[in-house]
């Protein structure tokens, strides 16, 4: 599925959608060049699962865990990961196959460690249109995200 929206507004609207749909054990990777508007886009997310937290991108920290109304958001930024070691110590099979939902910024620093379903979420810049993003969303795996991308098809009515 792809949507194009035009602030960085519709697009944390569109993240909220999303993070309604969620469901623990739901795992997302979000991609897209630097000032693309991930920690954007998941700011909305956390908003859609009851999160009244200021969202921020955990580039530093690399995990930011956050409760929402019924289960944890867990915010990961591979940006600085470097080397299988480092990658090994966050024990991120915890979060991937835990009690919330993950989203992961910068998941190409970690693709040997993702879960083998995954739904992804690619922001793009438009250079005409400084504001405006192509976002796609759809499903790494065995289809196990299939009825979700075809909720939030029907709910924002993409």
């Amino acid at each position: 599925m792809e949507i194009l929206v035009k602030s960085s507004a519709e697009t944390q609207q569109l993240g909220r959608t999303l993070g309604q749909l969620l469901q623990p054990g739901d795992v997302l990777v979000v991609s897209g060049e630097l000032g693309a508007g991930k920690t954007t886009f998941v700011q909305g997310i956390a908003a859609g699962m009851g999160i009244e937290a200021q969202v921020t991108s955990p580039t530093f920290t690399i995990i930011h865990e956050y409760q929402g109304d019924e289960y944890p958001l867990y915010h990961i930024d591979a940006y600085r990961l470097e080397g299988a070691a480092e990658i090994d110590e966050l024990g991120l099979e915890d979060y991937f196959y835990g009690d919330g939902v993950t989203a992961v910024e910068w998941a190409e620093k970690i693709e040997g460690q993702l879960p083998p379903d995954y739904l992804y979420v690619k922001l793009e810049k438009m250079p005409a249109h400084p504001d405006h993003r192509r976002i796609r969303i759809g499903e790494e795996g065995s289809g196990t995200y299939a009825g979700l991308i075809e909720e939030l098809r029907q709910v924002c009515r993409c």
